[in-house]
């Protein structure tokens, strides 16, 4: 069998791990739904589809999770080596991916393949 991908947060030049910090203030029951994506996405690997995860531009894709209390997404990317990095974590509010959350993401995403 091959091996898992490994997920790992995206880390800015301060060491923080913003996306970390976003899923471990959330609810517990909404946390461990991501989480359970999360590992989804590590076994799975590019075979992951929706309802789990979503692609949305430029190699960017999305976790999704939805329960009472809200939407929430964690935007991502296949990175070398198997490995997928966590870039931004928001509930979503809208129909639309907002476009400030995807560049957010997109700018992350640049800043780590320098």
């Amino acid at each position: 069998m091959d091996t898992e991908w490994q997920v790992e947060f995206y880390t800015d030049q301060n060491g923080n791990k913003p996306v970390k910090e976003w899923l471990l203030a959330l609810e517990i029951k909404t946390r461990a739904k991501l989480f359970r994506n999360i590992e989804l996405l590590e076994k799975m690997g590019l075979s992951i589809t929706e309802p789990y995860v979503k692609p949305l531009k430029d190699k960017l894709y999305e976790v999704r999770v939805k329960d009472f209390r809200g939407i929430y997404r964690v935007i991502y990317f296949a990175h070398t080596g198997k490995r997928f990095i966590l870039l931004h974590g928001f509930v979503k509010k809208t129909q639309k991916t907002p476009a400030k959350e995807i560049e957010l993401a997109s700018r992350r995403m640049k800043e780590m393949l320098q």
